[in-house]
C-alpha cells in the first residue's frame, strides 16, 4: 500500500506520497527548517510561512510533495502548461496534467510533476524510483 503523510498549519496541508519521491533531496536543501529527513515527524510545518512552504513544494522535481489549501477544495499546485525538462543524469520531469496509458491498457492521470525514468533501472517503470542515482547513471 502506497505510503501518504499529510502535514497541516491550518492554512495549508502538504502531502507526502512516498512512492513518488526520488530523494532530490531539493526539498531539505532549500527550507531545512521545515524539510528535515533524518527527524520524525520529517515535515516541521510551523518551522516557515504558508508562502514560503508553498514555493518550496513547488520545487518538487517527482511531484512527491505537493498541497492545498485547507479553505479550498483539495487541489495540487497549478501548471499552466505542459513542459518537458530533462534532468542530468536523472529522470525526464513531465508537468502539467497526464493521462499515461501503462503497457496493460490501464490509464492513469497525473498531476502537477511526473518523472518518468530514463535509465532503464527504474522498478518502478515508466516512472523514476531513484535508481539512477545508486547505478551512477549518466546521460
Amino acid at each position: 500500500m502506497a505510503k501518504t503523510k499529510e502535514y497541516s498549519n491550518g492554512e495549508v496541508t502538504v502531502v507526502w506520497q512516498a512512492e513518488k519521491c526520488i530523494h532530490s533531496g531539493i526539498c531539505a536543501k532549500g527550507l531545512p527548517s521545515v524539510f528535515r529527513p533524518s527527524l520524525r515527524p520529517w515535515v516541521k510545518i510551523d518551522a516557515e510561512s504558508t508562502e514560503t512552504i508553498i514555493s518550496q513544494v513547488k520545487q518538487c522535481p517527482s511531484g512527491a510533495l505537493s498541497y492545498y489549501m485547507n479553505k479550498k477544495e483539495k487541489e495540487t499546485s497549478e501548471v499552466a502548461k505542459t513542459k518537458v525538462e530533462v534532468l542530468e543524469n536523472g529522470p525526464l520531469l513531465v508537468y502539467g496534467t497526464l493521462t499515461v496509458t501503462n503497457k496493460d491498457g490501464l490509464t492513469e492521470v497525473r498531476n502537477k510533476t511526473t518523472a518518468f525514468c530514463r535509465c532503464g533501472f527504474s522498478s518502478n517503470k515508466p516512472y523514476c524510483d531513484g535508481a539512477h542515482v545508486r547505478k551512477g547513471f549518466k546521460g
